[in-house]
């Protein structure tokens, strides 16, 4: 059962951080949307039109795809497994003593993420790939259109706002769970291992939150 289960948290670790990398590319793509509307919708409509056309990007995807599906298929499993090894539970729980409340909601955080994916692919990804969007004066599918009408929205700003606030605290707690599991999280090495941790969630977040902020309040 150690076994598996050590199995189990290596193979969280490495699909963890190949979608902390994902995210790191991702946030960079989008961060077009800060240019200035007209400019925007031309330079993200062919950083998009880009990606679908490249094969190497498409291998890409399918890993991102199989990772999504891998990280939460294993998490699933640890958790049940969890639950099995601790049995009954006592009427004294005294864990928030030594650990912090996400790192013990990690499976309500998880779901709102899931959710929000499923929300994310449907609207952007799915609609690019399976829908006949109009072309920009380029030529190219407008998916800046369908991202500038999502993000008018209040209501899909708060739920957008919501669902990075979750990511946020599954990202530090998953960064420091892999460090420990890849055997990084040394005495010596902690208080640099946190402040990357930070740093990293910390830009990350912030740089996502800020988008559909920006394109709510140019709209308004």
């Amino acid at each position: 059962m150690k076994t598996n289960s050590l199995q189990y948290k290596l193979w969280m670790s490495g699909t963890g951080l190949f979608l902390c990398f994902f995210l790191v590319i991702h946030l960079l793509g989008n961060l077009q949307l800060f240019l200035p509307p007209d400019r925007a919708r031309e330079q993200f409509n062919w950083y998009s039109h880009l990606l679908a056309g490249n094969i190497i990007i498409e291998i890409i995807a399918y890993v991102l795809y199989a990772s999504i599906i891998g990280h939460t298929v294993y998490a699933i499993i640890l958790t049940v497994k969890k639950s099995k090894a601790n049995g009954t539970k006592y009427v004294y729980d005294k864990r928030g003593v030594s650990s912090v409340w996400y790192s013990r909601n990690m499976g309500l955080l998880g779901t709102i993420i899931f959710l929000f994916l499923i929300i994310h692919f449907k609207d952007f990804w799915y609609q690019y790939k399976f829908t006949n969007l109009p072309l920009d004066a380029k030529g190219n599918k407008d998916l800046y259109t369908i991202v500038e009408k999502a993000y008018q929205q209040l209501w899909y700003v708060l739920v957008y706002e919501v669902a990075l606030i979750a990511l946020g605290f599954h990202l530090l707690h998953g960064f420091f769970s892999a460090a420990r599991t890849l055997g990084v999280f040394h005495p010596k090495y902690v208080r640099w291992v946190k402040v990357v941790g930070w740093v990293y969630t910390t830009v990350i977040i912030l740089g996502f939150m800020a988008m559909p902020v920006y394109v709510y309040l140019n709209s308004l």
